[in-house]
């Protein structure tokens, strides 16, 4: 059996476990690439391969700052949070800043003293900057693309740079070795069988030659419940557990 590597491998092989080409799948391309587009974004939502945690960097630009928000892009699907911008009086700059000020003075004994000292200095710096700024809270909706984070913005430059902890979708024509997964194949399978008995479910009752008869209802109830299956086992066994639900 091939292993398919691009969408159209993907889609002839999901069309091959649907009869073809011993019987006529009735499916336009359009509609069988529709039904793809859904299985992926079902994948994406729900599989724990189907997206991943990274770190997004952005540099600030005068129109961020204007704007009092960050553009992202669409294959970024959720934003976690944005680390610590920190506070321009703790944070200062060049030889203001405290963290310049500790190393100036202290690493280059560290080698030869205890390091509790230098650690106790930094937790008290983490604690004051908790307190008194805390995490930088944040709100995204995917369809907008837009992470507004709420901050004194005034207070940043451009070329000033945030970190945001994000989760992207798997690129498929990229890392194609998505196609093989064996959950998306067969919901995509179903998808097409569903939308296959669709199409057919008007002619029901009409006669064929040698006494046959449509019965696209039956393929659509069919490929129903398979996807209702497989949507479940997705949910119970390749979904990672809700966050508070962990611990």
């Amino acid at each position: 059996m091939a292993v398919p590597a691009s969408r159209t491998e993907f889609k002839e092989f999901c069309l091959r476990k649907l009869g073809k080409p011993v019987i006529e799948i009735n499916v336009d391309d359009d509609q069988v690439d529709d039904r793809v587009d859904e299985a992926l974004k079902f994948y994406w939502d729900y599989h724990y391969d189907g997206a991943e945690r990274f770190y997004y960097k952005v540099e600030l630009t005068n129109t961020d700052i204007s704007n009092r928000y960050i553009t992202v892009p669409e294959n970024i699907i959720g934003v976690v949070r944005v680390f610590p911008i920190g506070d321009p009086a703790i944070r200062g700059g060049d030889l203001f800043n405290i963290n310049y000020q500790i190393a100036l003075n202290d690493l280059y004994t560290l080698t030869s003293v205890s390091m509790v000292p230098y650690y106790t200095a930094r937790s008290n710096i983490a604690l004051i900057q908790e307190m008194l700024v805390g995490q930088q809270p944040l709100r995204y909706n995917r369809h907008k693309d837009i992470v507004y984070i709420d901050t004194e913005w005034e207070n940043y430059q451009a070329g000033d740079f945030l970190m945001l902890e994000a989760y992207q979708v798997i690129d498929p024509d990229t890392y194609t070795d998505t196609w093989s997964d064996w959950w998306l194949q067969k919901y995509a399978t179903a998808l097409i069988k569903r939308q296959w008995g669709n199409n057919l479910k008007k002619f029901e009752g009409m006669q064929l030659p040698g006494g046959l008869q449509f019965n696209g209802q039956q393929i659509y109830n069919e490929a129903d419940e398979e996807i209702r299956q497989i949507e479940q086992e997705m949910i119970f066994n390749f979904s990672l557990p809700v966050t508070d639900m962990i611990g």
